[in-house]
């Protein structure tokens, strides 16, 4: 299968990139082709609701979303990785989302979904607007959950290593 991994972290060797080469370097071994976009590094302009794509079309901005798009269509699964940036999801992510509005028609078809999420607190209400958000999406398009990986309690670069959530995301990658 082929997996699209999209990170949203804009730090190098961040928490959640962590996790993210975790769960790539497992559906690797089960035999999976990954393809990775971060969001982060990469030059996606904001939709600005124009409507020139018609939720199914060519936008109007010609950026590293064209990426996306070349991707996502025969992507078997989409993997979002994700540090809590102020209580949601990372800007990077969101507008890459956000973008999906012009590819509507070509991704609203059964596919798997995961999240790996990243977080300073350690209160498991805090996760819950993300959450809360990735099963919105999801039911919308008619992706499944494959699975989450979600690590609170990380916020340092590097924290994450020290605890259960990388062997927890490989083992996600490993059972698809």
């Amino acid at each position: 299968m082929k997996i699209l991994v999209i990170t949203g972290s804009p730090r190098k060797n961040g928490n959640s990139s962590t996790l993210a080469e975790h769960f790539i370097r497992g559906a690797k071994e089960a035999g999976h082709e990954i393809v990775r976009f971060d969001a982060a590094f990469k030059k996606v302009h904001p939709c600005i609701a124009c409507n020139k794509c018609g939720m199914n079309g060519e936008c109007v901005f010609k950026d590293d979303f064209e990426f996306v798009r070349k991707h996502i269509a025969d992507a078997g699964m989409v993997v979002f990785a994700t540090p809590m940036y102020y209580f949601g999801i990372s800007a990077q992510i969101k507008a890459v989302i956000d973008r999906f509005y012009a590819i509507n028609g070509l991704i609203h078809v059964p596919k798997k979904a995961a999240l790996l999420m990243t977080y300073a607190d350690n209160s498991r209400r805090k996760e819950k607007a993300i959450t809360d958000h990735y099963e919105v999406l999801l039911d919308y398009l008619g992706w499944s959950d494959a699975g989450r990986v979600i690590a609170p309690g990380v916020w340092p670069v590097g924290a994450v290593n020290r605890t259960k959530y990388p062997e927890q995301a490989y083992r996600l990658g490993k059972s698809l």
